[in-house]
């Protein structure tokens, strides 16, 4: 009683509940405590903003943390965790917790109040950029991508530089001057990374095998900006969806064809928004009721495990041709990871996530990848296939770090197809 505040303390010399008589020992109750005297300042700055208003909703059911896969590595984080440090007075537009969030949606899936950090992320993310409180090596993705186009610094001029490799003709819409049928969409490390150009060439033979009537962009592409936008350059995404609308106006198609999950996501649900309306697929979707057309050769012989991308997953529900094309390659033994489908780990990079390693080091105990890669390996998998151009490098470099090389290889599901073709 001596930790109490004794004025806090209300009881009455009798009490009668029910028809029994509850003396003062009994009946004795506690006005408000300090538990519940808080400063809400920092929770009410953060549900002001438009986007940021669910971050109230909060009950605290802590279902979000046991899916949250920053959490699962050490990161302390989850909408929860979140709710409650706001409500001691932590001011998140500062705070480093801000950037840890991949915007994956696993914690959007299991929340009862639809507390949604795909809003409220980018949200606080865009007034911490206005105010220059952003991580260095995000700064410079985002600088990047000003000048150059795409998040790697890399000219623009050599954007279209992977069609020399292709070893097929890639028809280019400014020189062909005709109407296709798709549009491919290639993004921007399907055109520059060297391991996102492997999975590009070999999707363009396996298009043109196909007789798939198509076109690219070339060096009038520009980046979709859907992960500079979830990392709060919301001014950014704006002037390349504009600039990318205007361009695909220049031409005649039917649909576009996206290698990247991300820049399907921007295509589907972001660019309408600026007057650019179109049928968007992944190119899983578009080859998976095409592959019986395909003569494969080569039989395989992988244990195949399969990665399903956030963005193509639990954002744009995506889960069946994924599975449907490596099921149908001769000699693939798929087997699934106990994160699958809409339970499925996330590789760290969405959100700003890939340009944020160095940042996330002093945060977690492993890598998003590296957690990822060690249950692939448990499955007893030869391959982990993966069709989101983030996640080739990603794991490729946390099966090195994990110290699992020679035990499992990392492949985009084109390059699987391109090899079963011989």
């Amino acid at each position: 009683m001596s930790k109490i505040e004794k004025e806090r303390i209300i009881e009455k010399e009798s009490a009668v509940v029910q028809g029994i008589e509850l003396t003062a020992d009994w009946n004795r109750m506690f006005e408000q405590r300090v538990v519940f005297d808080y400063d809400t300042t920092g929770l009410d700055k953060v549900a002001d903003l438009a986007g940021g208003e669910s971050m109230a909703w909060c009950y605290q059911c802590t279902q979000c943390i046991p899916v949250c896969p920053v959490n699962t590595v050490g990161g302390e984080y989850g909408p929860r965790k979140i709710f409650r440090k706001l409500q001691q007075g932590m001011d998140l537009f500062t705070h480093d917790d801000l950037w840890k969030c991949t915007t994956c949606a696993n914690c959007l899936r299991v929340c009862p109040k639809v507390v949604n950090m795909i809003e409220i992320m980018p949200a606080v993310r865009e007034e911490a950029v206005l105010d220059g409180n952003v991580p260095d090596e995000l700064q410079e993705a985002f600088e990047n991508t000003f000048e150059y186009g795409n998040p790697l610094g890399e000219s623009q001029r050599k954007r279209a530089d992977w069609v020399k490799d292709a070893e097929v003709e890639v028809p280019v819409m400014k020189e062909i001057k005709r109407e296709v049928d798709v549009l491919w969409f290639v993004e921007c490390y399907p055109a520059y990374h060297h391991r996102g150009k492997d999975a590009t060439t070999a999707l363009a033979k396996i298009m043109n095998v196909l007789g798939i009537d198509y076109g690219v962009l070339g060096t009038e592409e520009k980046c979709s900006c859907d992960s500079q936008r979830l990392a709060g350059e919301q001014g950014l995404f704006e002037e390349f969806a504009e600039e990318n609308i205007k361009t695909f106006s220049k031409y005649k198609f039917n649909k576009i064809m996206t290698t990247d999950p991300h820049a399907l996501n921007a295509l589907k649900k972001e660019y309408p928004k600026f007057g650019g309306e179109y049928e968007v697929v992944h190119y899983t979707t578009m080859l998976a009721p095409l592959m019986e057309k395909l003569d494969l050769k080569n039989k395989l012989n992988y244990k195949v495990t399969f990665h399903d991308p956030c963005y193509l997953g639990r954002h744009n529900g995506e889960y069946e041709a994924p599975r449907k094309i490596l099921e149908s390659i001769p000699g693939v033994e798929l087997t699934e990871m106990g994160r699958c489908k809409e339970q499925s780990y996330c590789c760290g990079g969405g959100g700003g996530g890939m340009w944020l390693d160095g940042f996330m080091a002093d945060h977690v105990q492993e890598r998003l990848s590296e957690n990822r890669v060690k249950e692939a390996v448990e499955t007893g998998a030869d391959v982990l296939a993966v069709c989101c151009p983030y996640e080739v490098s990603r794991f490729e470099d946390a099966v090195k770090s994990t110290g699992n090389e020679g035990k499992l290889l990392v492949k985009d599901i084109a390059e699987l197809i391109r090899e079963a073709m011989g």
